[in-house]
């Protein structure tokens, strides 16, 4: 069985995301008015998709530390959740590949490096979530750099493409986890 996260993600959070679809699709018209529309939902669309992947990504993690806690006594389960959770990247920056490895790599895995075993397709996924986030900070911080973003004109199949490699990825962080964490605890993480 999946994670709570990944239930969540493929329930909660896709329905979100395509509620913004659907306001993407409802931007009628011709002309420039529409045009502006439709870039600014496909600017909100962006921004949303990284945070409803930073907040799959917590919640994945909260529930990685959860199992940790079950395979130890009582009484330290507190230090561990504090140590795991302490400073964690995702609470305070974007979900890009460097803090979410940064973030996993305490559960003691080599994230990336497991993920990319696993499925020789993450490593195209992992740059499709880099790119995601450059453009969530152009976004954000109102700099667009084609230097940084290989273009300045953004399309909603550029952000449909990086939803799809954001499922791809929760899928694959799902299961990677799930075996990790059965094999350092000897207990099923999520039922």
């Amino acid at each position: 069985m999946p994670s709570a996260a990944y239930r969540h993600w493929t329930a909660i959070r896709a329905g979100i995301l395509d509620d913004i679809e659907t306001a993407h699709l409802a931007v009628g018209g011709t002309g420039r008015g529409r045009r502006l529309a439709l870039l600014q939902v496909t600017r909100a669309y962006t921004v949303l998709l990284s945070a409803e992947f930073q907040g799959f990504c917590r919640d994945l993690h909260d529930e990685c530390i959860d199992a940790i806690k079950s395979a130890i006594p009582l009484s330290l389960q507190s230090i561990i959740d504090r140590e795991f959770a302490y400073n964690r990247l995702l609470d305070r920056g974007n979900p890009n590949p460097g803090n979410i490895g940064a973030d996993f790599n305490r559960l003691g895995i080599k994230f990336w490096d497991v993920l990319e075993k696993h499925d020789g397709r993450v490593a195209g996924w992992k740059r499709s979530l880099a790119l995601l986030n450059e453009w969530r900070n152009a976004i954000a911080h109102h700099v667009y750099d084609p230097a940084r973003l290989g273009t300045i004109h953004l399309r909603v199949r550029k952000v449909r493409e990086w939803r799809a490699a954001c499922g791809q990825l929760a899928r694959v962080f799902d299961s990677v986890l799930r075996t990790h964490l059965l094999a350092v605890t000897g207990l099923e993480p999520w039922s």
